[in-house]
């Protein structure tokens, strides 16, 4: 890739570009239809199990599901050797610690959700608190969401002023701006909310938080993708992609990655730029390697639950 450029003055956020509705669900659909031989759907299989962020986000969790969780990140399937680990787990910021302790040295990243997740309705200085107490905690990756009411309603300073103070609370630790699409409306509105997440700092820009629907789709990561490959355009500058939520069988995910190759290009073909935020997806994803390996399907009694 080329060196950064130095990038320009923010925009004006009232005047992003619009998306052609029809244009983009056209060109979303034909990543389905791409055939895929039976040694690159192996390969493709393995690279989106690597992009997994594990996840678990629940009012119940313990430090034993979390360590049991950290556990299943670093031993997939012992019957099958070789397997890569996935990218990340993902929890609230109280469990960074265990998280962290529980994964040590195996290259598995902690990213911990903060800023008043899911709803992000919370005064900034909370958000800022939140997002700290989990990198003091050793938290690697930090998932915010943006004030959705406060896009909404047009304040795009304000969201973009909060978006890059959450940054700088970050430190070293990299930052994943949750937009929640669904809550968005129109293609028009994801693209805007994208570029302003960009422009304010983020390092990866996501689709949900996984907990309303709908959740990611194939046309509304289409119009992030153009998002983020009009930006390396702009500035030279790389900013990674998480769709999450609603993505849990195979054949979906290589259609993911299909769309990622020919939208952005192999730079970003690894988990350093791509994340699939969907648990429930790497069960599907063990399945069917073992299926190409033995000739049979394994029962979901061989697969732990998340």
């Amino acid at each position: 890739m080329t060196a950064e450029k130095t990038v320009s003055a923010i925009p004006d956020f009232r005047f992003t570009p619009s998306v052609d509705q029809v244009g983009v669900e056209e060109r979303a659909s034909r990543f389905t239809k791409r055939s895929i031989k039976t040694a690159s759907k192996v390969s493709g299989l393995k690279l989106a199990l690597n992009m997994i962020d594990l996840t678990t986000l629940e009012g119940k969790d313990t430090e034993g599901k979390v360590k049991q969780l950290c556990y299943k990140a670093q031993h997939l399937h012992d019957a099958y050797p070789g397997l890569p680990t996935v990218a990340a787990i993902c929890v609230y910021p109280s469990m960074v610690s265990v998280a962290k302790k529980a994964l040590g040295d195996s290259g598995v990243k902690v990213a911990s959700v903060a800023t008043a997740f899911p709803s992000g309705q919370a005064p900034r200085d909370v958000k800022i608190r939140d997002t700290k107490f989990a990198v003091n905690n050793g938290a690697d990756e930090v998932d915010m969401v943006i004030s959705r009411g406060r896009f909404l309603q047009g304040d795009y300073n304000f969201v973009f002023d909060e978006i890059a103070a959450i940054k700088e609370a970050c430190g070293d630790a990299r930052l994943k701006v949750i937009l929640e699409t669904g809550e968005l409306g129109t293609y028009d509105k994801v693209r805007k909310a994208s570029d302003i997440a960009m422009y304010a700092g983020a390092d990866f820009i996501k689709t949900s938080t996984g907990k309303i629907s709908p959740a990611a789709t194939i046309p509304v990561t289409l119009v992030m993708l153009e998002a983020i490959r009009d930006f390396y355009y702009k500035t030279g500058k790389m900013i990674a992609m998480k769709p999450a939520g609603g993505i849990s069988k195979s054949k979906l995910a290589l259609h993911y990655l299909v769309m990622l190759k020919e939208t952005l290009g192999d730079a970003w073909m690894n988990n350093h730029w791509f994340r699939f935020g969907a648990s429930s997806l790497a069960n599907d994803l063990l399945m069917q390697l073992m299926k190409d390996k033995t000739g049979v399907y394994q029962s979901g009694n061989y697969f732990s639950l998340d």
